[in-house]
């Protein structure tokens, strides 16, 4: 679109509206017309239109000479949430990634002692392990495991180590519990976890957590690659810092 098109396509009321919107969010207790005229560089007469406008259309109310925003725009908010899950909202993201690195990219929730796969966008090389939304895998031997055990209370994890069937899937796999739970607590200081031909031999993984607004651990999201590929510092260098800009993408969406 030229500047031209774009330019006869643009709405400069509505924009200066959805301003006047942002400024009313930005003081709940509310504002006078006087005060909005001052903020948002209008008349007296423009910030009384807009005020007016907006309180007809129920996104704002007015008590004498305040005015407030109304709930009616979280309610608009709920439903675009409500309609927009979290992995409709990140597939775009796991798409990026998959693409920039050319190896697949995963997302997981941890149920019992398992991982269930979420969201996956596969990579072009053929893994032995067969992966799909719904597949569910042990959470102590795989990286999005650890991340999200890291993320329980001490409680929840002492009775996930005590409970937990452990089994030896390669040379590699952890089984001791004091070790396992060393690993797990590495994965809490450092914000990742990496998982070296452990679950399969020729196969690793790094996975970071995602956390809700409150800092709980919800999710957490992984990059897997044949161990030919890439070495463990070589993950840690070239994917790591990849897969940490798309959790603070990904992230985004629980504050809006």
């Amino acid at each position: 679109m030229n500047d031209e098109a774009a330019s006869r396509d643009h709405i400069g009321s509505l924009e200066r509206g959805l301003a006047v919107m942002e400024i009313l969010a930005r003081h709940p207790a509310g504002m006078t017309l006087t005060e909005m005229a001052e903020e948002a560089g209008l008349t007296r007469a423009g910030a009384r239109r807009f005020l007016l406008t907006l309180a007809a259309a129920g996104y704002a109310t007015q008590a004498g000479r305040q005015f407030s925003l109304s709930p009616r725009l979280l309610t608009v908010a709920r439903t675009w949430l409500g309609g927009a899950s979290l992995w409709t909202y990140a597939a775009p993201i796991m798409r990026e990634i998959a693409a920039q690195l050319n190896e697949s990219c995963s997302a997981a929730i941890l149920s019992g002692e398992d991982i269930v796969y979420v969201a996956r966008v596969p990579g072009r090389r053929i893994l032995s392990v067969s992966l799909d939304v719904g597949t569910r895998l042990p959470a102590y031997c795989t990286s999005m495991g650890r991340v999200l055990l890291s993320g329980l209370a001490p409680g929840e994890l002492e009775t996930f180590l005590g409970q937990v069937t452990i089994e030896r899937r390669t040379p590699k796999t952890i089984t001791a519990r004091t070790a396992l739970t060393e690993a797990i607590g590495k994965a809490k200081a450092t914000g990742f976890a990496i998982i070296d031909e452990e679950l399969e031999l020729g196969l690793r993984s790094i996975a970071v957590p995602i956390n809700d607004r409150t800092g709980r651990t919800v999710a957490a999201i992984n990059v897997s690659t044949q161990s030919a590929r890439f070495s463990v510092a070589e993950m840690e260098r070239e994917i790591l810092p990849a897969l940490l800009a798309a959790k603070q993408r990904i992230e985004d969406f629980f504050v809006v």
